[in-house]
């Protein structure tokens, strides 16, 4: 049975109207301009780009300033602060408002990467509530008319919760909405998404929109998600990897219209091609687009017949030109796999006990010594 939602009015993050309230989520090495501007090919929402750290942007670093440049179709700039200092982030925040560089901006304290909690980022920041909140109003504070968001987790694990009082001093703060992948960074992508931690956190913050993240695989997926949680809209990260027509089906599916792309091989591979050319544009060089393309293969080809040696062929790729040869050798006729193309994607990894700063969780109040040590979590362009 299909499941069918009422055309919902526009989703509201701040002044931003979504006629479709689904959010891209922002995933290092993923989610740059070209990927962005695939998706939007296919569908509609917002669009966010990866994670760019709040030092190196107000560095100028050469990487920081590419990853915030957006193309001209982007129409919604959506970018996405790391940051663990509320003085640094509200100078990159600053920047961004000043030079008129985003529409949109977003704060991660989701990311459960080790090389980010072990500084006291991510996904380890909201269990110190006072700089949580430091941080969210600095950036409040400096964007002004421009909305800001956050996008977080459960908690550290399941013995340090934050969602629930994060979700309050954010609200508190003024952000235009609050994302929730309904994992802990012990759970990293494992296991399943804590549905009910969505419902329990939309019950508790009633006067901002709340978005559910975690385990949406399929445009069914994102409207039982709204179904049961009561969430406002819904952020989707990997299941759009290798298949950017998601987006399609999820305007469709929000919208009330029961469609599904079941894409050909031979549309999988215009699409893959499509992806090479926009990383070409994107990165000035076609070597380095080609090289970003590797790790896209086993994604895009899920469940299709594309055998072991052409995909480690593809996953070697040069040139555009050799590309093109590969590509050349498929049955473009093959149809869609059905089952074999859908489902879960991306590492799942396992449960571990998350990299954390030196006695992080004695204490919720952020000592001296710790602040001192915090900034130089913010070294690296991209967190994630």
């Amino acid at each position: 049975m299909t499941l069918t939602l009422p055309t919902p009015a526009p989703l509201m993050i701040g002044p931003l109207a979504l006629d479709v309230p689904v959010v891209l989520a922002p995933m290092a090495g993923i989610t740059n301009t070209a990927f962005r501007r695939l998706c939007r090919e296919f569908g509609a929402g917002l669009y966010v780009s990866e994670m760019i750290t709040s030092r190196a942007l107000i560095e100028r670093t050469r990487e920081s300033m590419r990853l915030i440049t957006h193309h001209p179709s982007e129409t919604t700039r959506s970018i996405q602060l790391y940051g663990v200092d509320p003085k640094t982030v509200s100078e990159a925040v600053t920047m961004l408002v000043a030079e008129d560089r985003a529409d949109h901006i977003d704060l991660n304290f989701g990311c459960p990467v080790p090389k980010v909690t072990r500084k006291g980022g991510g996904a380890a920041l909201p269990w110190k509530l006072g700089l949580f909140r430091q941080i969210v109003e600095a950036a409040v504070d400096a964007a002004g008319a421009v909305p800001v968001t956050v996008k977080m987790r459960k908690g550290i694990d399941s013995d340090h919760l934050t969602y629930l009082e994060a979700g309050k001093a954010a609200e508190g703060a003024g952000v235009a909405s609050i994302a929730l992948h309904a994992r802990t960074a012990a759970e990293f992508y494992s296991g399943h998404a804590d549905w009910s931690a969505i419902e329990k956190l939309k019950n508790t913050i009633t006067g901002t929109p709340i978005l559910g993240n975690g385990d949406i695989w399929s445009a069914e997926d994102a409207l039982r998600m709204v179904a049961e949680t009561g969430c406002d809209g819904v952020v989707v990260g990997r299941g759009c990897l290798g298949r950017p027509w998601l987006f399609g089906d999820l305007a469709a599916a929000f919208r009330g219209e029961v469609v599904k792309a079941e894409p050909s091989l031979g549309r999988v591979c215009e699409t893959f091609r499509r992806h090479a050319e926009l990383l070409t544009e994107f990165f000035e060089s076609e070597e380095r687009a080609c090289r970003d393309i590797r790790k896209h293969v086993a994604w895009y080809f899920k469940g299709y017949p594309v055998g072991g040696d052409l995909r480690a062929r593809l996953a070697a790729v040069e040139s555009l030109a050799q590309l093109d040869d590969l590509l050349g050798t498929l049955d473009w006729d093959q149809p869609y796999p059905g089952d074999g193309a859908e489902g879960p994607r991306g590492r799942a990894g396992t449960p571990k006990k998350p990299s954390l700063p030196e006695r992080w969780l004695d204490s919720q109040e952020l000592a001296g010594a710790e602040r001192l040590n915090l900034t130089e979590g913010e070294g690296d362009t991209s967190g994630g």
